[in-house]
């Protein structure tokens, strides 16, 4: 099972201190307000971002991995990893570390013996699981923690509706919630409806009934927030995990009253707007008059070694995660990436009938 390491006591793995940034980069973009307290730069990048498609990709899990090692340690890991796993490549990328012949270079890339133990986290999301923890709560509060009923519906929804029918509604759900930037108003909430409709007649009893009942009641609700949703200014995409990623990255890493930067790999839903929504997010904020995200650089990964490192590290984690959720799980890899895992991310255990029991 992928479950964070029980043993720690802090959010997340601790981290180094900010190395010095690599030069030639771009110039950070300027922060609001004169936040106060230690400052400390790391590195990020994902693998499986889809933007907001969560059902019916290319993925099913999206890792979002931040790096606290220097330039210097960065670029002596990568040289190290090249010599363990070697590619006539110039720029190396995760994709050569995830084939089979390299499979001892990701153990100890993971490894006690490697440089990340310690010095790096990663955010995973199950991507079905997410869109069906945000369509729970969407539900109004009756007496039930939402995250227990998520689990149960999620854990039972499939067996109960079948595969084509619950896939069906899952996609359904993620289009809803799309923010759609430009596309059209994709599903409508009809549509939905319709579809939860025929649902809940099927006689379908347990958690994914009930879920069909009160999804059913609340339709007044959807439709409100829909149009919010696709209101003008636009909210902030609900379901775009580099949203949450970037709000745990930095409350694993700005650190009491301290200041984050990040540097990130180019990605083009880090806009300046998206970038200014998640510096006023409530975690981003939380102890902090000016906030604890400084700035945000999006850089050339070709440029700095720590993204190149941040890559390799995504990439394995979205690989060892995938494996496990289809039941074909490393289990030597899935423990050594165990304590890198974010407490906070959206994942469950006990799933799957490859993993039942």
């Amino acid at each position: 099972m992928i479950r964070p390491d029980p043993g720690r006591t802090d959010r997340l793995p601790a981290g180094l201190s900010a190395g010095s940034p690599a030069g030639g980069r771009p110039r950070p973009r300027p922060s609001t307000g004169a936040p106060q307290g230690p400052h400390r730069e790391i590195a990020c990048d994902e693998s499986g971002s889809e933007g907001e498609k969560l059902v019916g990709g290319n993925t099913k899990v999206f890792a979002h991995a931040g790096l606290g090692l220097d330039v210097e340690s960065a670029a002596a890991c990568m040289r190290a990893v090249r010599d363990r796993a070697p590619s006539p490549t110039t720029e190396y990328k995760a994709f050569i570390l995830l084939r089979s012949k390299h499979r001892q270079a990701r153990a100890w890339l993971l490894g006690p013996s490697g440089p990340l133990l310690g010095n790096a986290h990663v955010y995973l999301i199950d991507k079905a699981f997410f869109v069906v923890r945000t369509v729970i709560e969407l539900l109004p509060a009756d007496g039930d923690d939402p995250a227990d009923l998520a689990a149960a519906f999620y854990r039972e929804g499939q067996g109960a509706l079948g595969h084509a029918r619950w896939t069906a509604f899952l996609a359904a759900c993620n289009d809803l919630l799309r923010t759609r930037n430009g596309r059209g108003p994709g599903v409508s909430v009809e549509e939905v409806f319709h579809l939860v409709e025929s649902l809940r007649t099927a006689g379908v009893g347990g958690p994914t009934g009930a879920v069909m009942d009160r999804l059913a009641a609340a339709r007044p609700l959807v439709e409100a927030f829909r149009a919010r949703l696709l209101g003008d200014p636009p909210q902030m995409p609900v379901l775009d995990p580099l949203v949450p990623a970037i709000v745990q990255a930095v409350d694993r890493w700005a650190e009491g009253d301290g200041v984050l930067s990040i540097v990130h790999d180019r990605q083009t839903m880090l806009t300046d707007e998206r970038i200014a929504q998640l510096r006023a997010h409530p975690v981003v904020r939380r102890g902090s008059a000016h906030g604890r995200l400084a700035d945000v650089r999006l850089v050339d990964s070709r440029t700095d070694p720590r993204i190149q490192v941040a890559d390799l590290l995504a990439g394995a984690a979205r690989k060892i995660a995938e494996d496990e959720l289809d039941g074909r799980g490393d289990a030597e890899l899935t423990e050594l990436l165990r304590p890198y895992i974010a407490p906070a991310s959206i994942w469950m255990d006990g799933f799957g009938p490859a993993r039942a029991g």
